[in-house]
């Protein structure tokens, strides 16, 4: 990289962490879907709303950084690209989680236990990917790790699918449950975005 006369704004690297921490609070904040009674649900739909307007907030700011920066630590687009992306994750989660409360979902698909659980680890390794941003060193086996675990959801999904056309006698029950498990398996190809697009700065920025 080449000689840079003025300091790079570090705040970048501080909003993407936030950012990707956020996830972190909203894939926990999912399991307690499996945990409270269907009547508490849409408090837990409240509270993805609320990680989801922080995360708007995080964006936003980031956008503006941008726009007011001289200069940045990377290419401008590729700051846009990823801040993106990352929102693109938080929206996924939040629009699937609040389905589970308009649908009136009784039981909770079999699966979205394991659902859930892949998202969290994603969720957790992006998190600890971001900091290394500022030196962009370290990073391979971040985006190593986020294709295996999407890999995972992809082969769960699969099964998941399967056994509802298996198992479901109820159309109408069986559209509602595969949106849901449809939209957390969006949301994991969203992460497998977020480390693509890293892996494009990384190479770009070596």
């Amino acid at each position: 990289m080449g000689f840079r006369l003025t300091p790079q704004d570090t705040s970048f690297f501080t909003l993407f962490t936030a950012q990707a921490q956020l996830l972190v609070d909203a894939t926990s904040e999912l399991t307690r879907f499996l945990e409270v009674d269907p009547s508490k649900r849409q408090a837990v739909a409240d509270r993805l709303k609320e990680l989801e307007h922080a995360a708007d907030d995080a964006t936003h700011e980031l956008i503006n950084r941008v726009n007011s920066s001289f200069i940045t630590p990377f290419d401008r687009e590729d700051i846009h690209a990823l801040a993106a992306s990352l929102d693109d994750c938080m929206d996924l989660i939040e629009e699937t989680g609040d389905l589970i409360v308009l649908y009136r979902v009784g039981d909770i698909p079999e699966g979205l236990a394991e659902q859930f659980e892949i998202l969290a680890r994603m969720a957790e390794v992006t998190a600890e990917a971001m900091p290394r941003l500022r030196s962009l060193k370290d990073l391979k086996s971040y985006w190593i790790e986020i294709n295996r675990l999407e890999n995972q959801a992809d082969t769960l999904h699969r099964k998941q699918v399967a056994a509802l056309f298996t198992n479901s006698p109820d159309p109408v029950e069986l559209i509602k449950v595969k949106a849901i498990v449809d939209g957390f398996e969006d949301a994991a190809d969203a992460f497998e975005k977020v480390a693509h697009v890293v892996e494009g700065i990384a190479v770009k920025e070596s």
